[in-house]
This record gives structure tokens, sequence and C-alpha cells, in this order.
């Protein structure tokens, strides 16, 4: 057991000796806040570990004092210096024998920037040096780039910067607060739907057992409880911390756009739902659950450990497609989201665990297993099966593959979700399911809302918008047949032969028009030097759309906002409309590829192209994002972003208007 201990602890040092090590004791974060229209403050925090201490800005140049430098930019204006906040202390410094100011615990720098065009990218350094009461550590320049007036980013960016090993700055960017939790809450239903499948229900008892044993008091058995839910969590957050660190932040954009990933997601969620249907079994290696058991079976402090264990091996082959499914979901997104989702799973699934183990006299209230536990496991099945589609319509989106189009998304949908119906009803039998004597209550219910979700659905065969499904189907504009485009189209002949206004028709045939097309009917490009020349020749302003073929909020504006029949008429007959598909993997001809002035790299596809001109113009990358601009690149009124309420987005549209018709605007794109 002592060895045992002793290489447990072994394994934790190396783990985590990388962050232990006080290579750097001062931790910098950087952040943004706006104070006004046209200003912000830049916000330099540096956390300082003790005895370490920080130089402030204001002292001789014996050391070298903490001094920023700002690269000049006609994009904003520095206002005033650096203004330094924290709790000073100046006192004789034995390093340099002279009386000095610093900070030994925090200390939080701030620079006022007037913004002169939205998406200004501050870039500078800080040099610093720390020292302790026997030792400096060699100056360090940390580089810093931030972004001002970005719009669409509910919450501020927070940078966090460090030193790596190689002495370059590591930047990181925090991503929307919401979505984690959103994120976090949906991981904890997942465990909550773990805890109710075969392979785990019957272990509650058994394990809670465990906990009970004679002669050992009510303190030792709580006290091993909460080490066994503790163990639980670890184990599944450290899960999630290894594929943060494998796959990082910097593959999110493969992640979600290739189509080799996506078409590993679309088999991986087939393969997990063939396994809850009960074709085969997901598990590990005999061996590897003997070992934990025999170990679990010592007792002692590393018991609980070792049983924690146990149960994570053993219940593999249900929470393994549950736990996939949720670090897949997560691989697109930054660093933290894969260590918050196994979080949340572990801490619902170790919850019941850790109860009944405190409170046995609960066990007889559990339901009996039974056949209703294989019944969740279908269930489930039909779910994956489902969700899966999203992986392989996005990859054929972005590629044009044309295999799954709107119709046969929803049919495929239609048909799995009927016979999920007709599975809780009893209709259906799978291999391990028990006979069903008759229909419960439950599955009643589950029957019928699953029925009306289908009912929901067959309108969408013949053009139904289906604004609640918006985001995870794909567009209407992929349907062979779409009854309100043909009424539509019907009615612009009409119109046009009537004498009647009818919506403006675009200037030239558009680029790209043979793989991409706008929603709802509307008419427009897809190429820049296009939308501008139809722009001076109709004296219009331009609508930019920044959007993607796997954007989910971008579908949902379509379908909620841009359907509104004042947006609608607004867009139709007031704007040359430009949609830039940032995530196309359209190869370009050689002579339109384009070199980057942002990371120097050349763009050679349509996607990169742009993705590119709104990094370089707007400082964003985020989709949907909205931009009203006249013939001459003049931005006419603050961008927008996702917003599903249509009277915000109608004003947008008619500031635009306005500000063209009185040649106002806020800045010049070429310019920047």
């Amino acid at each position: 057991m002592k060895r045992l201990l002793f290489l447990l602890t072994g394994f934790l040092l190396l783990t985590f000796s990388a962050s232990a090590q006080i290579e750097n004791p001062v931790t910098w974060i950087y952040s943004s806040k706006q104070v006004s229209p046209q200003e912000y403050e830049l916000i330099f925090k540096a956390s300082i570990q003790r005895p370490w201490h920080l130089y402030s800005q204001d002292i001789p140049m014996a050391p070298p004092a903490t001094t920023f430098k700002f690269d000049k930019d006609s994009a904003f204006t520095l206002q005033g210096k650096v203004v330094e906040k924290g709790k000073v202390i100046k006192e004789y410094d034995k390093n340099f024998r002279m009386e000095l100011k610093y900070y030994d615990d925090s200390v939080t720098f701030v620079q006022s920037v007037k913004l002169n065009a939205v998406g200004a990218v501050v870039k500078g350094a800080v040099t610093f040096m720390s020292c302790n009461d026997t030792q400096c550590l060699p100056p360090q320049d940390l580089d810093f780039s931030l972004t001002l007036g970005k719009i669409g980013t509910p919450e501020k960016a927070v940078i966090s910067a460090t030193k790596t090993d190689d002495g370059r700055s590591k930047i990181t960017i925090g991503g929307n607060k919401k979505s984690l939790w959103g994120f976090f809450i949906l991981a904890f239903l997942g465990g909550l739907v773990a805890i109710v499948t075969p392979c785990v229900f019957p272990m509650i008892p058994m394990t809670v057992s465990f906990f009970l044993k004679e002669g050992e008091s009510k303190s030792t058995n709580k006290m091993q409880a909460l080490l066994y839910g503790l163990s639980i969590i670890i184990i599944y957050t450290l899960i999630g911390s290894v594929l943060s660190v494998i796959a990082g932040p910097n593959i999110a954009n493969f992640l979600s756009t290739h189509w080799l990933p996506n078409l590993i997601f679309f088999f991986i969620f087939i393969i997990f739902a063939f396994s809850f249907f009960g074709m085969f079994e997901i598990t590990l290696p005999h061996w590897i659950v003997n070992k934990s058991d025999q170990k679990a079976d010592k007792g002692g402090l590393m018991g609980p450990v070792f049983m924690a264990l146990t149960l994570v091996l053993v219940s593999f082959s249900c929470t393994g497609p549950i736990v996939g499914t949720i670090l897949v979901e997560s691989a697109g997104g930054a660093v933290i989201k894969p260590i918050v989702g196994m979080f949340g799973f572990s801490l619902a699934f170790a919850l019941p665990f850790t109860l009944f183990a405190f409170f046995p006299s609960w066990l007889s209230n559990l339901p009996k297993s039974g056949g209703w536990l294989n019944s969740v496991k279908v269930v489930m099945g039909f779910l994956e099966l489902a969700f899966g589609l999203k992986f392989l319509s996005i990859a054929d989106q972005t590629y044009h593959w044309h295999i799954l189009n709107r119709e046969v998304y929803l049919a495929l949908w239609i048909v799995i979700f009927i016979l999920l119906g007709l599975y809780l009803l009893g209709k259906l039998k799978f291999a391990h399911d028990s006979d069903v004597p008759f229909i419960t209550v439950p599955r009643l219910v589950l029957a019928i809302i699953t029925f009306s979700f289908v009912v929901y659905m067959i309108p969408g065969m013949f053009g139904a918008p289906l604004k609640a499904l918006s985001g995870y189907l794909p567009p209407r504009t992929t349907m062979d047949f779409d009854l309100n485009a043909v009424v539509r189209q019907n009615v612009e002949e009409f119109s046009s032969g009537s004498g009647t206004q009818a919506p403006t028709e675009v200037c030239a045939t558009p680029k790209y028009q043979s793989f991409l097309e706008l929603p709802l009917g509307l008419k427009g490009y897809f190429d820049y030097d296009q939308a501008v020349a139809c722009s001076k020749e109709q004296n219009k302003p331009i609508f930019i759309d920044f959007t993607g073929h796997g954007c989910v909020n971008c579908r949902e504006m379509e379908a909620n906002v841009w359907s509104d029949p004042k947006v609608l008429k607004i867009l139709r007959n007031n704007y040359v409309i430009l949609a830039l598909y940032v995530d196309d993997k359209y190869e370009l001809p050689k002579d339109e590829w384009i070199k980057s002035t942002y990371d120097d790299k050349w763009k050679k596809t349509l996607g990169q192209k742009d993705a590119d001109f709104q990094i370089t113009k707007f400082g964003v990358n985020a989709q949907p994002f909205y931009v009203l601009m006249d013939n001459n690149g003049n931005v006419l009124t603050q961008p927008t972003a996702y917003d599903l309420n249509p009277e915000h987005f109608v004003k947008f549209l008619e500031k635009g208007l306005k500000n063209y018709k009185d040649n106002k605007s806020l800045f010049n794109i070429n310019n920047k």
C-alpha cells in the first residue's frame, strides 16, 4: 500500500510539475473595458507569488522599472500615461541597496485609449523584472494584443498571458461564460442520464455496501464515501484535462469545418448508437478491471479510490458513449470546455453514490432494476443516431457534396423518431429488452411527445421554416422542392407583370452561385468586388453577412429574424446583399489567392479569403456578424451580431439607410 501511494504521488507530481514550478512568479491578465462609445480602458493586472515582488513604474534606473510600450496605430489614440493601482511598498531593497517602490501581491495598470475605428487592435509589450530578497529573475518582455470595439461578444474578452519555456508569450482568449454554463448543465444532465443505464444503476446498492462494513465507525464510512465521490470526479475531470492539452484551441476551426473530423465524429455517434441498441458492447480489457478491483478489495485509504476507478471501468460500456458525446461536442471549443464538461458529468455521476453511502436508508426507496434500464439505453441510442447526422451535414455543406440536403435530413429524422415512438409503445423490441405487457404512463407521455415532434417536422418536407430546429437542419436553400419558394416566385412574376414594384434584380451573374445561395429567396453576391460594383450601379448601401455553413446561430438568425416581413422587405428592396462564407472549402484559382496582412499567410480557399477580410477589416472572427457599408468602404453604423429580436434588426437596417442618405459614416475600412 505504501508503495502504491508513493507511485500515485509521484505520478501526480509529474503530471502537475509544469504548473507547480515558479518559473514566472508574475502572472498577467489583460482585459479591456468600455467607458464611453469612443473610450476604452486597457487593464493589465499582475498577480505576484510571494516572496517575489514586482517593481513600480516610478523607480530609479538601477533595476528595470515596469514599462509599457504601445505600437503606433491610427485606429486608436493613447490618453495620458499608464496609471498603476495597488498597495505599493516603499522600503530599502537589499538587492540594489536603495529605497524602491514595488508590489508583493497584485497590482493593476490602466491605460486610457480613444477609439478611432471599430476593431482597433492595440499591440505592444510590457517589460518587467521580479525579485525576492536574495535574487532577481532576468527582465522579461511580454507581448500583448487587444482588439477593441469587438461586436457580438456579450462578455469582455479576457486574455491571460504567461511565459512559455522558450520565452515567448502564451496568449489564451477566454470563451463566452454563458456557453460554458450551458455546456456544464448539459454535461451534468448527461451524468444524471448515465446513472439510470443498466451498467450503472444496479451498482448503486452493491457499491454502497462497500461502505457499510461492520466494525467501522459511521464517521470512517462517511469519510470513505466522500473520498469515493471525489475520486470519481477527479478521474473524469483528468480525462477532460488530458483532452484539453492534446487538442487545445488552435485546432478548433479544423475540427468544426474540416471533412475528416466531422466524418469521424459522425461515425463515432453511429457506433455509440449501435452499442446502445445492443449490437455490441464497448468494453475495456478485463485485466484492467480485475486489477483495479483487486486493489479496491484491500481497503484502507486507497480502497475508495480504486473502488471509484473500478466503477468507471466497469460502467464504461454505458458511460463511454455519453462521455464520448460530451468530449466530441467540446473538442471544437476552448481549452477549458472539455474540463468543464467532464466536471459537470462526473459531479452528477458521483452524486447518488456519495449520497446513498452517506444515507444508506434511502436505498429502500430506489426502484428495482429491470427492463426499464435497457429502455433508457435504447432511447439514448435513437438520440445518438439523430444528432450524429449534424456532423455529416456540416461536412456536406462545407464541401458541397450534396449528399444530405434538407429533405433527406428531415426524412431521416422523421423515420428515426417514428421508430422511437413505436419503441416506446412496445411495438419494437431489441435483443436485451424485456416484454412490455402494458404501457406505463411515463412511456405514453414520451411517445406522445415523440410523435408530436414528428408531426411538427413533416411540413418541413415541403418548405416550412421549422424555426425551432433552424440551427440544426441544413438550410432551406438545399431543398429540391420548396413550396414557399414556388409561391414566392409566382408572386414576384405577377408583381412585375402588373406594374407593381418587384424586388430589384442583381446587376451581374453572381460568382459562386452554382454552390452558394442566399436564404428566403433573396438575391445578392458572394464576392466583395461584385457587391461594390452593383452598389454603385444601383446607388444602394451594402449589407455584409459574415456567415458559415456550420454556424448554428446564423441559421437561427435567418429563420427567426431575416424572415420577419419588415426585415425581409428592407433587405430585398433597399440593400445589395453580400454573403461571405468564412468556412467554405472551395479552392480559388491561383491568381485569386491573397497574402494576409494579419498573419502573413496565403489564403487559398474562398472561406480563408472571407475570414481574413473579416479579421483584417473589422478585428472580429465570430459569426454571424453584420456590417452596413457604402460603395466607398465607409461603415454606416455600428455592426451587429446575434440578436433574435427582429425590431432591433429593423432599427439597425433603417439607421444604415438614413446614414447612407445623409452621407454619414463611422470609419472607412480601406484606411485600416
